[in-house]
């Protein structure tokens, strides 16, 4: 990718986070003025004196940036499978291309500044360059195989920010449901044993604290099930932008 490219995906990242946490912040007070009972205890947790700056709070805002880059990779993945459609090679069974033909169809693919860091466009520029420059199928072929690798890899190191939104949600809940247990003792060393209200106020802070974990365990299992269709979207671009380049490319180019 390109030094512009990279700061420009970098800029929409940091925006859509933003609006990400934004959104979480607008979700709890909504939830700080409509909930009560026990869905007030599993959500938003005001029984800490440090309400609003508790756990939960903060799993909710870690939640709403990743469902932000969610919706980064989402976009990504729509604008290459947009891309397969646009017919950039023949898809006939008679045209041959040669190393002078390939010029109209590199011009084609590096004319348009949004699609110029798309798997297929890039596939097809490279190897259009590689066999103008050696008039080599076969080496053509071997940077297509090459590339292809490269940008699996490429795809994997994207949801690095994703992977550990998912690891440290679950690490917050039990973080949360510790401190829960701390305070629902510390809460009771005052109290009598006899007191009969003792039982009900240690079984609802402990109940208050298990509820952290319940939550984040729910958040991580959401983030990760639509990760993996978000994911494998881009990658079957990915194999649908090979093998395109395959048929209509590779197997197209006449050594002369």
């Amino acid at each position: 990718m390109t030094r512009f490219s990279v700061e420009g995906e970098t800029e929409v990242r940091v925006i859509a986070a933003a609006i990400g946490a934004f959104s979480a912040l607008a979700l709890l007070i909504t939830f700080h003025f409509l909930l009560s009972g026990t869905a007030e205890r599993l959500l938003i947790d005001r029984q800490f004196a440090s309400y609003p700056l508790t756990v939960q709070n903060v799993m909710w805002i870690v939640y709403g940036v990743g469902f932000a880059e969610l919706w980064i990779r989402h976009r990504g993945s729509k604008l290459e499978i947009s891309v397969l459609k646009r017919e950039y090679l023949p898809e006939d069974h008679e045209t041959l291309l040669r190393a002078e033909d390939l010029g109209q169809f590199y011009r084609l693919v590096t004319q348009d500044p949004k699609t110029q860091e798309c798997f297929l466009t890039r596939l097809i520029s490279r190897v259009i360059l590689q066999f103008q420059s050696s008039r080599s199928v076969d080496q053509s072929n071997s940077l297509l195989n090459s590339s292809l690798e490269l940008y699996q890899h490429e795809i994997d190191l994207r949801y690095n920010m994703l992977r550990y939104i998912v690891w440290v949600i679950p690490t917050l809940g039990f973080l949360g449901t510790v401190i829960g247990i701390a305070n629902a003792l510390e809460g009771i060393a005052e109290m009598r044993p006899d007191d009969e209200s003792l039982l009900r106020v240690l079984t609802s802070k402990l109940g208050t604290a298990f509820f952290t974990t319940l939550l984040a365990l729910v958040m991580s299992g959401i983030l990760v099930f639509f990760m993996h269709i978000v994911q494998g979207r881009e990658e079957r671009a990915l194999n649908l932008s090979g093998q395109y380049c395959l048929d209509n490319l590779i197997n197209r180019l006449y050594e002369r």
